[in-house]
């Protein structure tokens, strides 16, 4: 786990849309050469899916990109095409779906944290580990659709939890959830390095290798004595946490957990 966050971490010294761009470009031009080279005629759908392989290993191997990152290359020119070729949808589609998946997913390029949903099981452990006789604040950094929140208030009804998202329809998706249930839950749109941390019993992040050097940072500097961070999958590099739980769901997660000096 932290040879893989060291390894994440040293790809973050280039802006991620130069490498993208430098990714595309590259593959894309390869392929072109290739199919002028190659002793035998390659069609549209082969060159695509050339472009893609190339890009993929390109985003691995020479960037030091996360395995998702390298699918997203792989895939995305030969689904562009596929859904050009069988669905013959008017322009206006793709740039309505290409809106809604910026609203959907946010700045993902600038804070490299995809979309995590937590699971049954990290949701129900989180549970155990929080106080049954008095009350309790918990914020969830990177709320995504508001699932955790909205299962945790269930449960636990007399803690008062928060949740911090960056893109706007999970955001809206939360809020609405919190609304029609009625629970002691709230959201907001907000950046998580713009949120005090300092109110807070419980800190709860399930987001990426990237942010977590930086959060680490600010849970010391603003969260009080005592009080709990809790980091889904994400360990923070160099520092042993106080206690780790191996989830047994569909990713064998674990939930990292350290008490606040």
């Amino acid at each position: 786990m932290l040879h893989q966050t060291e390894r994440y971490q040293h790809s973050t010294s280039e802006p991620l849309l130069k490498k993208t761009f430098a990714i595309l470009l590259g593959s894309v031009l390869t392929a072109y050469l290739m199919g002028m080279v190659l002793p035998w005629p390659i069609t549209l759908l082969h060159a695509v899916w050339l472009q893609g392989l190339l890009a993929a290993l390109a985003s691995y191997y020479l960037f030091h990109l996360p395995v998702w990152w390298a699918a997203i290359h792989l895939l995305f020119f030969p689904g562009l095409l596929s859904a050009i070729v069988t669905l013959n949808l008017p322009a206006y589609w793709y740039l309505a779906g290409f809106i809604t998946l910026m609203l959907f997913f946010g700045r993902i390029h600038h804070t490299r944290v995809p979309l995590f949903l937590s699971s049954r099981e990290a949701v129900s452990t989180l549970a155990e580990l929080l106080p049954k006789d008095c009350r309790f604040k918990l914020v969830d950094l990177g709320s995504g659709c508001g699932g955790l929140i909205c299962k945790l208030a269930r449960m636990l009804p007399h803690g008062r939890y928060h949740g911090i998202e960056t893109a706007v329809l999970p955001c809206w998706i939360s809020k609405l959830r919190a609304l029609l249930s009625g629970q002691n839950c709230r959201f907001e749109w907000e950046s998580i390095w713009q949120h005090d941390l300092s109110g807070y019993d419980v800190v709860y992040a399930y987001l990426s290798p990237v942010p977590m050097p930086r959060l680490w940072e600010k849970a010391r500097r603003e969260m009080h004595p005592g009080s709990l961070f809790i980091s889904n999958t994400f360990a923070v590099p160099g520092v042993m946490p106080d206690r780790c739980i191996r989830l047994h769901d569909f990713s064998g997660a674990v939930l990292y957990i350290w008490q606040m000096p």
